[in-house]
């Protein structure tokens, strides 16, 4: 025979005991779990907001302004450059139109040529014995002060620059070879005076164009300071052997000075420095004249 004892009251206290137990562990996991999870919280949010900030300044920058990427080391080719540039874009401009066809011009290529530059004096066409064909206007305000030869170096496309000095001021000549298939026919020639290069200059009269190869001297005033004419007896041939720009002593002053292209030969635009006594630091990129000095 199995004999059964029963206590109800122990049973139910061992319960409680077993619980009180369970409830104490669970507030201490809470407390712990509190305690590890704030953190891992306040991480999270830290790199969605750094992550939703970065995308939209990746889909949607805010824009900034560097003021100070072009500034200028040298102040005077800083002086040099904003003088010049606005004159060598317009000769640059209109080259690019003259030497753009290699063939003999039509009447609507002319006329689009003296509309779009209305500075330009004239265009004539020559055939290949030097006898015009074609001129606009038929009668030029200059008349040629003595014949003018055009020279070509083989493979070329342009002919050599002529510059006429007339009575009436001084009078720039390029062109192009016109050709039917390989065979020389003739040459489209545009001209016009170089003084009214000046008109697009800010300054006209801190800025100076020399003809290195006539030693004349082009202004956009009618007074010319004697420094300014003394750089007209400098050598520039043999000068631009070696440099293509940089300063030079004239009468007295320093000037800086930068050779670029009018048709086929270099001419010199030129300016009194800004600071004499500036000292170039070794090799630079000039970012307006495009070459190391």
């Amino acid at each position: 025979m199995t004999t059964r004892f029963s206590n109800p009251s122990g049973t139910r206290a061992a319960f409680g005991r077993l619980f009180a137990a369970l409830l104490v562990l669970t507030v201490s996991f809470v407390l712990t779990a509190c305690g590890a999870f704030g953190p891992t919280w306040n991480e999270g949010k830290s790199t969605v907001k750094t992550t939703v900030r970065s995308t939209r300044d990746y889909i949607n920058p805010v824009p900034k302004i560097d003021v100070n990427r072009y500034s200028w080391d040298n102040p005077n080719q800083e002086k040099l450059a904003l003088l010049f540039s606005p004159v060598d874009a317009k000769v640059s401009e209109l080259m690019r139109y003259v030497t753009s066809q290699d063939f003999r011009p039509n009447d609507a290529w002319m006329s689009y040529l003296t509309m779009r530059f209305p500075w330009i004096d004239g265009v004539l066409i020559a055939d290949a014995n030097g006898d015009i064909l074609e001129r606009r206007p038929p009668v030029p305000v200059k008349r040629f002060s003595e014949p003018l030869i055009f020279e070509s170096i083989w493979r070329d496309t342009l002919v050599k620059t002529v510059v006429d000095y007339t009575a009436l001021g001084p009078e720039v000549y390029f062109g192009m070879p016109n050709f039917e298939a390989t065979e020389f026919v003739g040459l489209h020639v545009v001209s016009f005076d170089p003084r009214v290069l000046f008109t697009f200059c800010p300054q006209p009269e801190e800025l100076v164009i020399v003809d290195p190869y006539a030693h004349k001297l082009w202004t956009g005033t009618a007074n010319i300071s004697p420094a300014s004419e003394a750089l007209t007896a400098i050598a520039w041939d043999k000068l631009l052997l070696e440099q293509s720009h940089g300063t030079v002593e004239a009468g007295g002053k320093q000037f800086t000075w930068l050779a670029r292209y009018i048709g086929h030969d270099r001419f010199i635009y030129a300016t009194e420095s800004a600071n004499a006594t500036f000292q170039d630091k070794g090799l630079q990129l000039i970012p307006f004249f495009g070459s190391y000095k």
